[in-house]
């Protein structure tokens, strides 16, 4: 008779989430403030918008988040090979649908390196500037959820 012992071993636990939270409360007309870990942002509407134009739009504020994410993971790149950050630099434009409904239709970056930067690094930056958290999420939407709280 063979005796086996019991399985003692405990299933994989998924990875619990990295829960970030965030909180937007109105100001004045058109304007909100955005509270992120003790930071405050603004966002409002462009005049000819019906706003005060006294802060970027939450649209132009996502297509910076996307600049923004480049031109950090391109300056950890450098930083990383001992290369000067200084004068790196992205540049992005946007454009809107012209169809519904609302939203970006295209988005550009171009990466301009810091001057100096040596030609054999030039397609390694790009790489790794174009994996950023931002972009990536860009390729795999993420599940969205709004919901009217009671």
């Amino acid at each position: 008779m063979t005796h086996t012992a019991p399985d003692t071993t405990t299933p994989a636990r998924p990875p619990v989430p990295d829960v970030h939270r965030l909180e937007v409360a109105h100001v004045d007309g058109d304007a909100y403030a955005v509270e992120v870990r003790g930071h405050q942002l603004l966002v409002d509407q462009p005049e000819d918008a019906g706003g005060q134009d006294t802060a970027p739009t939450p649209t132009e504020l996502f297509a910076a988040s996307l600049a923004t994410c480049v031109a950090f993971y391109a300056g950890r790149y450098l930083h990383r090979h001992g290369l000067d950050r200084t004068g790196l630099r992205v540049r992005t434009e946007f454009t809107m649908a012209t169809d519904r409904p609302a939203r970006v239709d295209a988005i550009h970056a171009a990466v301009l390196p810091p001057p100096g930067l040596p030609e054999q690094r030039r397609a390694a930056l790009l790489a790794v500037a174009s994996h950023c958290t931002v972009h990536n999420t860009l390729h795999q939407p993420p599940e969205i959820g709004i919901e009217l709280e009671p």
